[in-house]
């Protein structure tokens, strides 16, 4: 059963689809815990939207980041410190959930506290969609990947866009 707060990240996504004009789709569907149940969920339901992936992390020294990314992508430390100054490491799930509120694997990027630094991958821009789930397994959001810079330049927080 989600949380008070993971309720709350679904709400402000809304709004901030609503804010920013931008046009998204979005799905109730059981919960996302597996690979296997995202891939059943994708066919089933007729996704092609490429699925991102939101990795919390804990930069050196105090604070924290979130790297969104496509979802086969991996980390690049040496890119991230190279952006950031500093050297970071991924966040525990519990650390995680007290720090903004997702569930583990419903890490969302937008709606995050404003301290947060948002890390964008420059694969993104490749897809003509792109889809994650806010804070709660159970849903999924898609927008065009074009609008991403709209839905990222309404939110307070910084934003770097990583090299390629």
């Amino acid at each position: 059963m989600p949380s008070d707060r993971q309720a709350v990240i679904y709400q402000n996504n809304l709004s901030l689809f609503q804010q920013a004009g931008v046009g998204y789709q979005s799905w109730q569907h059981e919960p996302i815990l597996d690979y296997e149940t995202d891939a059943k969920l994708a066919e089933t339901l007729g996704w092609t939207a490429a699925p991102t992936k939101s990795l919390f992390l804990k930069v050196k020294g105090g604070g924290h980041s979130l790297l969104l990314t496509h979802k086969d992508s991996r980390l690049d430390s040496k890119q991230v410190k190279q952006a950031l100054g500093k050297r970071v490491s991924v966040c525990s799930h519990e650390e995680m959930v007290a720090v903004i509120g997702c569930a583990p694997g419903a890490v969302c990027p937008f709606g995050l506290d404003e301290a947060i630094v948002l890390l964008v991958d420059p694969v993104l821009y490749r897809h003509p969609e792109l889809m994650y789930t806010p804070g709660e397994p159970e849903y999924t959001f898609a927008f065009a990947s074009a609008d991403l810079d709209t839905l990222l330049a309404t939110l307070p927080n910084p934003v770097i866009r990583l090299l390629r």
